[in-house]
């Protein structure tokens, strides 16, 4: 019988995915596959969007407080050229 059914089928394929890639790349590779999967899942249920959209408007707010104080007139008595 022909699948990954049998814990030797699975042992025997981890074997040959050892000996294909390395024991350095392994975990490389698993971390990619990880965040692939974790930025497919956030594009599917639309998890990003929302965050982005949150870290827009509090970017947003003390960016015009930060402009406001700039433009701000100067302080009585002073000399401006």
């Amino acid at each position: 019988m022909m699948g990954l059914d049998n814990p030797l089928h699975i042992l025997f394929l981890l074997a040959i995915v050892l000996l294909v890639f390395g024991a350095k790349r392994l975990p490389e590779m698993g971390r990619s596959l990880g965040s692939g999967m974790r930025e497919f899942k956030q594009a599917i249920t639309g998890e990003e969007q929302a965050k982005a959209i949150a870290a827009t408007v509090q970017q947003s707010a003390p960016t015009t407080e930060r402009s406001e104080r700039v433009t701000a007139q100067p302080a009585a008595g002073t000399d401006v050229q």
